[in-house]
């Protein structure tokens, strides 16, 4: 089969950063899905696994955690898919990606492809859409005021994928004032089209325009990037007994500037519940069945930025290039093979 892989971990421009490779066709045991794929999207992690994660001597690495297509064959103890079923699901960290024509995934962390989308646009929701609702409802707890505080959340990174799609949870599913930040033009617009009901400049200090709104402080802050940048004003324009989540990889998190005001912070990782099999990984199948249903009825729309065309080292080359400019807006996605 057709895949895109590396064996060194190189920078983006290398002419072996990523390669056009043969490799054989898996076969599915126990309770896996093998999905022939028909779109992919590139998320940053896609960006920091190629930088970090050397595969061993002579192996290749496949990247790519999102996927969507047809189930061609199940394991032997599959029972929620059948051969024929459209499907997409964000896959799992500590196993081959989606960057291939062939890919096998745990039938437990997919759901079923919504039929409204083609294949490009549901291939950018999975990871973001897990990340978002996880960090929103099971981490925030969002559904559960703080007491006497302003029932807001702030976004912080408001035109990235996770966010994206938290704005949209956020505006749809609760009665949060949603506070989003971006910084270019281009990118205000994108955060006001998806529902946030005020856009600040994560590029000025953050504090000072939160105070400058008037609806009080936030009990809610979700940060998606450049959290260590940003921590000393989050600690001032949070409120008390507040809770904070990240998803981004700060190069240290003070988390004693949190004691005076009793902050909670709390860390997403969407692959933790398939990395280490946890009693409720079936979660994530439910989560992105009830994802496909709010698309299906119009409540939150896809978070696709471009099109790269199809699925080959070139284009997913590019789509690294992108992310790693910080300047990516909504989903970068691949469809078919060339």
């Amino acid at each position: 089969m057709r895949a895109v892989g590396y064996q060194d971990s190189l920078p983006i421009d290398a002419a072996a950063a990523l390669v056009d490779i043969e490799l054989p066709r898996p076969r599915p045991s126990g309770r896996d899905l093998l999905v022939e794929l028909r779109a992919v999207s590139v998320n940053p992690v896609d960006t920091k696994v190629r930088r970090r994660a050397k595969p061993d001597a002579g192996q290749w690495k496949v990247l790519g955690y999102d996927g969507v297509g047809i189930v061609a064959e199940t394991g032997a103890d599959a029972r929620l898919f059948k051969p024929g079923d459209a499907v997409f699901y964000a896959g799992d960290v500590t196993r081959q990606g989606t960057n291939a024509e062939f890919h096998l995934v745990d039938e437990r962390i997919v759901g079923r492809k919504p039929r409204s989308l083609d294949w490009a646009d549901a291939a950018a929701l999975p990871l973001t859409a897990i990340t978002a609702w996880e960090a929103l409802f099971d981490r925030l707890d969002v559904r559960k005021p703080v007491p006497g505080t302003a029932n807001t959340i702030l976004i912080i990174g408001g035109a990235g994928g996770v966010s994206s799609i938290a704005i949209q949870l956020a505006r749809r599913l609760t009665d949060l004032t949603v506070i989003a930040t971006a910084s270019r033009p281009e990118t205000r617009a994108w955060v006001q089209e998806l529902g946030a009901n005020q856009v600040l400049d994560h590029a000025k200090p953050l504090a000072g325009q939160v105070e400058a709104l008037g609806i009080g402080a936030p009990g809610f802050v979700f940060s998606t990037t450049n959290t260590d940048k940003h921590l000393g004003e989050v600690e001032k324009l949070i409120a008390p007994q507040g809770r904070f989540a990240v998803i981004d990889d700060p190069v240290g998190l003070d988390v004693m500037l949190f004691k005076r005001k009793c902050v909670s912070v709390h860390w997403e990782m969407m692959f933790a519940r398939s990395t280490f099999h946890t009693a409720d990984m079936a979660e994530q199948g439910v989560l992105l069945n009830a994802v496909a249903d709010l698309v299906d009825d119009g409540t939150i729309c896809t978070t696709v930025g471009e099109k790269f065309g199809p699925i080959n080292a070139a284009n997913l080359k590019r789509a690294h290039g992108l992310i790693e400019s910080g300047r990516a807006r909504g989903k970068v996605v691949l469809e078919g093979f060339a």
